[in-house]
């Protein structure tokens, strides 16, 4: 055992991933959270009989979660189990035309040109080109760090380079899917990844367009017992390892000396530390933790991503047509970017349905279903928030009760609603953004704030606030990035 200590503040995804990886080290590894759980965003709760998972809802990647167990010479199938998806989500559009996105692209493909007429070829060229992307781009700017040299003179880098006019960093993620479909419901389905991230497919570069080889070439999976089971499973071996945990317990200011990280206040007590990784916001960590660093301005005052609205409803009937994963479009989803980003809300938002209990029957009672029911919504700059969550809930309601042919306002027994207020106050994430800084700029790779200070020395950043961004896979990444810090 080594006699360093670590003192990781925040016990979301990334800090738990974090506490495993130093713990495999043989540091000694204290984990510092202000609420009474872990997981952060990623956490549970229930309402009567229903079972929700509160926050993200996809599951893809699940190799950078089995990287953990590797490490530490256990076995994941002891702590969790998940299992891959037939079909990856359902789409509604108002004109009536319903898609099943299959999790086998041949499938898919033939789906949407039976649904749509859209050319078999097409569909073909797309997705090869979003995995071209992921092969190309993955080793690069999210499995190594943007801020090292080293990252861009690697022979994944040289490959890069050698594609990098298939890279599309001067088209929006729109213009270059209108170029390539004919139909604008398969634009408007290939422009939903920009959500992904908290982005517009309208100002985002093409990029971004990778996101879809993360569904179908990755694949998409539930994991066994809801979302929730990847926190528990994190948090178990992290305690198995040695970990203490120490919840209810608010960090007030990173102590740093002569340039150098020594320790952590908190409500109750200074903790020396060697080394401290910080899974808080970046943004609020420079505000509240750091108050005498300047921060650096360029990177923490881009563009923050969107947040959500989320209403989970216990509904008292099941819907045959619904799957896990349900989304409800808008007709006019340029319009709809265009209010998100201007911060209000859209009279006809695109509305997101999940239901765990579909796979996990637990999670409801018999006949009934729990639906995390959410629409994508500025992030929090003074709106009257109140009044926007009435506005929403009659809006959704009155769109899924149409486009279902139900009238679904009397089948909710239960409700629980989080706004972006909320989501600042419990996660501590910079005006309820769901995934930092937004990509809507072309150089948004290279403006998230890096894992490791450059001011101060033994302080490092993991999550979705810094680099390679939100999400749970990126979060994963950004331990791991930390980890390669720490070497």
């Amino acid at each position: 055992m080594s006699n360093k200590k670590v003192v990781i503040i925040g016990a979301g995804i990334a800090g738990l991933a974090s506490a495993v990886r130093m713990a495999v080290r043989g540091y000694e590894v204290e984990v510092l959270e202000g609420n009474a759980f872990p997981g952060g965003k990623l956490s549970e709760f229930r309402l009567r009989n229903y079972r929700f998972d509160a926050g993200p809802s996809l599951f893809t990647m699940p190799e950078y979660v089995k990287e953990l167990f590797d490490l530490a010479g256990k076995p994941m199938e002891k702590y969790f189990a998940y299992d891959r998806l037939a079909v990856n989500c359902h789409y509604f559009y108002e004109d009536g035309t319903f898609i099943k996105a299959y999790a086998d692209i041949d499938r898919f493909i033939q789906e949407v040109h039976d649904k749509t007429g859209e050319p078999v070829e097409n569909l073909e060229k797309a997705l090869k080109k979003s995995e071209e992307l992921y092969r190309y781009l993955s080793p690069v700017f999210m499995e190594r760090s943007v801020h090292k040299a080293s990252t861009f003179l690697n022979k994944d880098a040289l490959k890069a380079y050698s594609k990098i006019h298939r890279f599309d960093f001067f088209r929006t993620m729109d213009e270059a899917n209108r170029a390539a479909f004919d139909d604008d419901r398969v634009v408007q389905l290939f422009n939903r990844y920009a959500t992904y991230n908290g982005s517009n497919p309208y100002q985002a570069p093409a990029t971004l367009n990778i996101i879809p080889s993360l569904e179908f070439h990755k694949g998409a999976y539930f994991p066994r017992r809801g979302m929730y089971s990847i926190t528990l499973a994190i948090f178990n071996l992290a305690k198995d390892l040695g970990v203490k945990f120490h919840f209810n317990q608010k960090v007030d200011r990173i102590i740093h000396k002569g340039g150098r990280a020594i320790g952590v206040a908190t409500d109750r007590a200074e903790i020396a530390a060697d080394i401290i990784i910080n899974n808080r916001d970046v943004v609020n960590t420079y505000k509240d933790l750091l108050p005498d660093v300047k921060a650096p301005k360029r990177l923490v005052s881009q563009e923050k991503s969107s947040s959500a609205l989320i209403f989970y409803w216990g509904m008292k009937k099941s819907f045959e047509q619904l799957d896990l994963h349900n989304i409800f479009f808008t007709k006019d989803y340029e319009k709809e970017f265009a209010a998100i980003f201007s911060g209000t809300l859209y009279e006809d938002p695109t509305v997101y349905v999940n239901i765990s209990s579909k796979y996990e029957p637990a999670d409801a009672p018999i006949g009934c279903e729990n639906w995390f029911t959410m629409i994508n919504v500025p992030n929090n700059s003074g709106q009257d928030w109140a009044e926007l969550v009435k506005q929403a809930r009659q809006m959704i309601i009155d769109k899924l009760s149409r486009m279902l042919d139900f009238p679904i306002g009397g089948l909710i027994e239960v409700e629980e609603v989080l706004d972006p207020i909320r989501i600042e106050s419990r996660t501590s994430s910079a005006q309820g953004s769901l995934y930092g800084n937004s990509s809507n700029n072309k150089f948004a790779a290279f403006l998230r704030h890096s894992n490791r200070s450059s001011k101060i020395k033994n302080l490092y950043f993991c999550g979705g606030s810094v680099h390679p961004g939100g999400g749970i896979p990126l979060s994963l990444l950004s331990a791991k990035l930390v980890d390669d810090w720490v070497k």
